[in-house]
């Protein structure tokens, strides 16, 4: 019986994983080793690793993990969880099973990314989802804003704000954005029906349906994203909407509806970014720990709101 179970492999199950690893905690780390971020060529805003290829900043997280002898590693997924607190099985793709006392979820989102022919060549290079993680590297050039969801206006004047004073709305894709968002701000309508995204010299090239182009730096939009088939949703947590999908309701340490059951990282939050995926991985692997510690402290979700 171990300790704890973490799913997810990432920022911040590997963070959760070292505060449980510094209490001497028997954990189970169980990671597919495909990050969402694993196309971007760098993360930006991370103190003391900025700029830093995410692959690379993973890497020492798992040797720092490492280095304490009751974290252990398990390349899988998981297929399958029954049972309640204290008692929690797993079963994962290769067919072995684990018990546990607590469960971490940390597997982040299923994307879904714009359904464009090209996107998934372009994504996390020149199609970007977060001015804050990449908006410098393209201030002051043309930017274009992929206008697929309800926070498209959001983004575009956000981008406006402080990266790009040329900022044009794609707005021939299907999506639910309201054209009148973007109408009398200065920004560059092109109703045009995009067909396709390729790199280009500049950034990244838009094909329309009447054969025209265009080139820009970059072009931001955002996946929708769900837990559909996720351990979060087998293990029964309660969910609450994001603007562009559901994510986990937590409380303050992390706790879920679920007794027993804590959360952090993409999945547990509306809007994502690496750093505070770690600080959501401390304060839950923290919970997480009190909890075995302190079994009534800790009360799930509902309870503690």
């Amino acid at each position: 019986m171990l300790d704890v179970v973490i799913i997810g492999g990432s920022f911040a199950g590997l963070t959760a994983g070292l505060q449980l690893g510094r209490a001497s905690r028997a954990v189970t780390v169980i990671a597919a080793r495909t990050p969402r971020n694993r196309t971007s060529p760098a993360a930006h805003g991370v103190p003391g690793w900025d700029g830093t290829p995410p692959g690379e900043i993973l890497d020492r997280f798992r040797e720092d993990a490492r280095a304490y002898p009751t974290v252990t590693f398990l390349e899988d997924t998981v297929v399958a969880v029954s049972g309640l607190q204290d008692a929690f099985e797993f079963a994962v793709g290769a067919g072995e099973t684990l018990k546990t006392r607590r469960v971490l979820v940390a597997h982040g989102v299923n994307d879904t990314l714009p359904d464009v022919p090209g996107a998934s060549e372009v994504w996390g290079t020149t199609l970007l989802h977060c001015p804050y993680c990449h908006g410098f590297e393209v201030r002051g050039r043309p930017l274009a804003i992929l206008a697929n969801h309800a926070m498209s206006g959001h983004q575009a004047h956000l981008l406006r704000a402080d990266w790009s004073d040329d900022v044009t709305i794609l707005s021939g894709t299907e999506g639910d954005f309201v054209v009148s968002e973007f109408q009398g701000d200065g920004f560059t309508l092109e109703p045009r029906m995009v067909t396709r995204l390729a790199p280009s010299n500049n950034g990244i090239s838009v094909v329309f349906d009447d054969g025209g182009t265009s080139d820009f730096a970059a072009i931001f939009t955002a996946p929708r994203v769900s837990l559909a088939g996720a351990p979060a949703e087998m293990l029964g947590c309660a969910l609450a909407a994001g603007p562009l999908g559901p994510f986990v309701h937590v409380g303050p340490m992390g706790q879920t509806s679920v007794p027993g059951v804590f959360a952090a990282g993409d999945c547990a939050r509306p809007a994502h970014n690496l750093t505070s995926a770690i600080g959501d991985g401390a304060m839950a692997g923290i919970g997480c720990h009190q909890s075995l510690v302190f079994p009534d402290k800790i009360q799930p979700n509902e309870a503690a709101a």
